[in-house]
């Protein structure tokens, strides 16, 4: 019995700090979502003007304003001309960038990002020799960069060069979906090839497929084309990051088609060795199963610390072949999603996000209830993790925090935060007697008290999209 008494009294204390450490976590897993009970919505912009945010970093580097551009619809770039800027305290919007010539053929710009570090605006811009017969395009298409507050004219970023024999850096066709990385000094794109879109129409064989790239600050790239208006030079190098195929041979990880990417990290991540990969990509990559269909899975491009092989012709293409990535890039399949219920990334259009440390990348797909959920998988492959736990399907893009615990998104005309360690979710009240829809755009603000997106509200004359914020209200 003395002995039993013994066991029970050195026990007790280990038993009594599991249930303490159980009962904190439950109270600290409360509080953390209690405290968005505090986030208020207000709408900043009226008008019959479309407020267009993009799905990522909309915020100046300050918090302080968001960009945004004149677009009613997703679609509308080629028709809009405007991009501008809201002042998130003040409400002021200040236009700074109007396409002098826009008409309903282009050059069209949107899409626009702030840098995270600097006062620097990058959006989309047509090509300027637009016309009925060739107009804006996903082949004819740049990034353009301004400083919102100095107003000193655009800056041409990524070289295009469409007469051979082809310039190493620059590119031959249209890019856009900006991204900067962490530091401010890198940016990855989606891109479509123009001489390629061209010899598809005379070659069967050959498709004008997607993939995605990067400019880096790595020496302006001098273009000295024979076409005016669609050769011209470029602040950044620009490189392709993955490499496409037509036909990819079933069951393998070959892809046809690469996009909706992201950076890794704010500082990249740590590999399977344990070493710093200082620059990666992640993103979407079609791939074939061996039953023929086509699946949608997650990979990622690892870059070599320094890109050296500047001068090869490879990088630029021939008149026959896409420009091709610099050597030492490593392109990877992360998921295997081929036989679930529901195989391969399904959802809303998604771009891949990732935690600050790099750890975990983010992205939709069904559970084997055909809800669409968030689910997560880390950068050097594994196991697949499933975040959320809705009984209902995610209906729009989401948005991390910036320490990368919760993640914000929406269903119906509401807004949920999910924690990511545990998937508990709340729901967050708000005031809905507007009438709105196409509830889209969430971007969560730098220093995570803002929560900024789109709604389309009904006006007498029709709807327009309009930026609300949620914001976390200060103890008075």
């Amino acid at each position: 019995m003395t002995k039993i008494n013994s066991l029970f009294y050195r026990i007790l204390p280990i038993v009594y700090l599991l249930v303490f450490n159980s009962c904190q976590s439950l109270i600290e897993e409360k509080n953390n979502l209690e405290k968005f009970k505090s986030f208020k919505e207000q709408q900043l912009t009226f008008g019959n003007q479309g407020h267009f945010l993009n799905h990522r970093q909309v915020f100046s580097a300050d918090d302080k304003w968001a960009v945004f551009d004149n677009r009613n619809d997703g679609s509308e770039i080629m028709t809009n001309g405007g991009i501008a800027m809201l002042n998130l305290e003040t409400k002021e919007i200040r236009n700074i960038y109007q396409v002098p010539n826009q008409n309903d053929y282009g050059p069209g710009v949107g899409a626009a990002v702030f840098n995270p570090k600097k006062d620097e605006v990058v959006f989309i811009h047509g090509l300027s020799n637009f016309n009925v017969n060739q107009p804006y395009d996903f082949t004819r298409r740049t990034a353009v960069a301004i400083n919102p507050f100095e107003m000193d004219g655009k800056t041409m970023l990524d070289a295009r060069d469409i007469s051979a024999p082809f310039t190493p850096g620059a590119l031959r066709g249209g890019t856009h979906a900006y991204s900067f990385s962490a530091d401010g000094e890198w940016i990855s794109f989606t891109y479509n090839d123009y001489i390629i879109q061209q010899l598809a129409k005379t070659d069967s064989s050959v498709k004008d497929l997607r993939t995605v790239g990067a400019m880096l600050p790595q020496g302006a790239i001098e273009v000295n084309g024979n076409k005016k208006y669609e050769d011209f030079s470029g602040k950044l190098f620009s490189i392709v990051a993955a490499v496409v195929t037509e036909s990819p041979i079933a069951g393998s990880d070959e892809i046809s088609k690469a996009y909706e990417e992201g950076w890794v990290g704010d500082n990249g991540y740590f590999n399977a060795k344990g070493e710093l990969q200082k620059r990666a990509l992640a993103f979407l990559g079609d791939v074939v199963d061996k039953n023929g269909n086509t699946v949608t899975e997650v990979f990622i491009t690892d870059f070599p610390d320094s890109i050296n092989d500047h001068k090869n012709i490879r990088l630029g293409g021939t008149k026959t072949t896409r420009p091709k990535p610099p050597n030492g890039m490593q392109q990877r399949r992360l998921t295997f999603t081929q036989d679930r219920k529901f195989p391969g990334v399904q959802g809303p259009r998604q771009w891949l996000l990732s935690t600050p440390d790099g750890s975990l990348l983010f992205f939709p797909m069904k559970d084997n209830n055909g809800v669409v959920q968030i689910f997560a998988v880390s950068p050097n492959g594994g196991k697949i993790k499933q975040i959320t736990q809705n009984d209902f399907s995610m209906e729009t893009s989401f948005s991390l925090d910036p320490k990368g615990k919760f993640v914000a998104y929406g269903h119906d005309r509401d807004i949920y935060i999910s924690k990511i360690h545990s998937g508990k979710m709340m729901k967050i009240p708000l005031d809905l007697s507007y009438k709105s829809s196409d509830l889209s755009n969430i971007n969560w603000s730098y220093d995570g008290k803002t929560i900024l997106y789109n709604r389309k509200v009904k006006e007498e004359n029709g709807s327009y999209y309009q930026i609300f914020s949620l914001k976390e209200q200060e103890n008075e």
